[in-house]
């Protein structure tokens, strides 16, 4: 392992007072992996006053000192440094009720939830690994430090990191800690909202989604029992080739690992089993189900207490996503000044995953991709697709005429449907008189 230079001072320090000090956790495991670790944290025999005293002089916080943690800003980054402990109950599912100290490494190493994240590593001393975190690294598994079901009674959550970690690192699940997830699996009812969210976008943005959805979907419904109905819902249409939630998981999967591009392909849909018609011929359909999946991603999303940004930028691809767009200026231009550059290029990515997922012999790719060129060159023009654009605003209109008030809106509205429509140039004069004409049309008096 690379020891940064403000971690390495760190470790000496504690040293050089008569404490033990580690890197530990999630900066070993990244190490080892061969990634630069985002964060660095050190664990200590010095009780949390002792560490404090060893860094007098420097700034320390007491983010979290009843608990033995304590942050030291440095140069380098903010280093947590924790002393050695044993944890107490759980009561809350999340923070234990109390902890003890211990002058035990090994002690502290074994309350960690996965044999990953367990390790120590020291500059001089190398790696202590007294649960063979290195082995299931090479290994690439994902297994409890000691009986699952109490690693997973102590904090809930844990069993949603069980499934990122898998998602994210590509690793398998060991079997008897697989085993426990599905035991302990309604824990998560009692986790909070924002925790499960955090922890649900970083999962579905692994490369290894689509085989936890499919092997763990169970843990999902806890929460999200809205996807449930999906599992193994036959499509019975030939432009389909899996059940709803195969064909939900491949598309997560083939979308760019962006949160809210994946979250709404995630519940895109979620409507299709209580749409579902056969037709006489036994073909099904889904009529609607994309409202109906709007309204049950708005649900679940309430749930999730996802911010209102984040329902934003899931709700309308979802809601959008089974939207015909011919490919064609004008109706590009129309999307573009409905949604913005931005959001319309995220439908097409929700499209472009959709499709991935559906049977080849329909694919709806080339179109798609043609989409995507038009809106290209329509930037690239820098052509006017909204009132921002347009080479009038409401003051020139007031200064022509128009009277103050909802009318001058509409007019721009009227103004940017035609520049839309190919039928006005944007340009001042022409735009004046088309409200001139515009406005002659809606009211009697004539003021232009």
């Amino acid at each position: 392992m690379v020891f940064p230079a403000h971690v390495l001072a760190a470790i000496r320090k504690l040293n050089t007072a008569g404490y033990e000090g580690y890197a530990v956790g999630g900066c070993v495991r990244d190490s080892l992996l061969g990634k630069t670790p985002h964060d660095w944290d050190l664990a200590t025999s010095a009780l949390p006053e002792q560490v404090k005293e060893v860094f007098a002089g420097c700034r320390v916080l007491e983010t979290g000192i009843q608990h033995g943690t304590v942050t030291l800003l440095t140069d380098g980054g903010p280093l947590e440094i924790t002393t050695y402990r044993v944890d107490g109950v759980y009561s809350d599912g999340r923070r234990p009720d109390s902890v003890a100290f211990t002058g035990s490494l090994r002690e502290d190493l074994a309350r960690r939830d996965f044999t990953v994240n367990a390790m120590a590593c020291h500059p001089d001393e190398g790696i202590v690994d007294c649960f063979s975190g290195k082995k299931d690294l090479e290994n690439g598994l994902i297994r409890c430090v000691g009986d699952p079901d109490k690693r997973f009674s102590e904090d809930a959550l844990r069993l949603m990191r069980a499934l990122r970690f898998s998602s994210v690192l590509g690793f398998l699940i060991h079997p008897d800690t697989a085993e426990s997830l599905l035991r302990c699996r309604e824990a998560l009812s009692h986790i909070a909202a924002e925790r499960i969210l955090s922890e649900l976008l970083k999962l579905l943005c692994g490369k290894d989604v689509f085989r936890v959805l499919m092997d763990y979907p169970q843990l999902l419904w806890v929460f999200l029992p809205e996807l449930q109905p999906m599992h193994q819902f036959n499509q019975h249409t030939p432009y389909h080739l899996y059940d709803v939630w195969e064909h939900t998981a491949r598309a997560v999967a083939a979308a760019p690992p962006k949160p809210a591009l994946r979250l709404a392909l995630l519940f895109h849909d979620a409507g299709k089993p209580s749409c579902f018609t056969r037709d006489d011929a036994g073909q099904g359909h889904f009529k609607g189900h994309a409202a109906v999946s709007e309204m049950l991603s708005r649900q679940m999303l309430n749930r999730l207490k996802a911010s209102n940004e984040l329902k934003s930028r899931v709700l309308m691809p979802v809601r959008c996503h089974d939207d015909a767009i011919p490919a064609e200026r004008k109706a590009v231009k129309r999307w573009l000044g409905k949604l913005g550059a931005e959001r319309f290029s995220a439908l097409l990515a929700v499209k472009k995953a959709d499709d991935a997922a559906k049977n080849p012999e329909f694919s709806q790719r080339p179109q798609i991709e043609a989409l995507e060129t038009l809106a290209e060159e329509l930037a690239a023009e820098n052509t006017c697709v909204s009132l921002k654009d347009l080479a009038v605003n409401g003051s020139d209109l007031l200064a022509a005429g128009c009277p103050a008030g909802p009318e001058v809106g509409r007019l721009l509205a009227a103004l940017l449907t035609q520049v839309i429509e190919e039928r006005c140039p944007n340009e001042r004069d022409a735009l004046l008189a088309a409200a001139a004409r515009e406005y002659e049309g809606y009211e009697s008096t004539t003021l232009f």
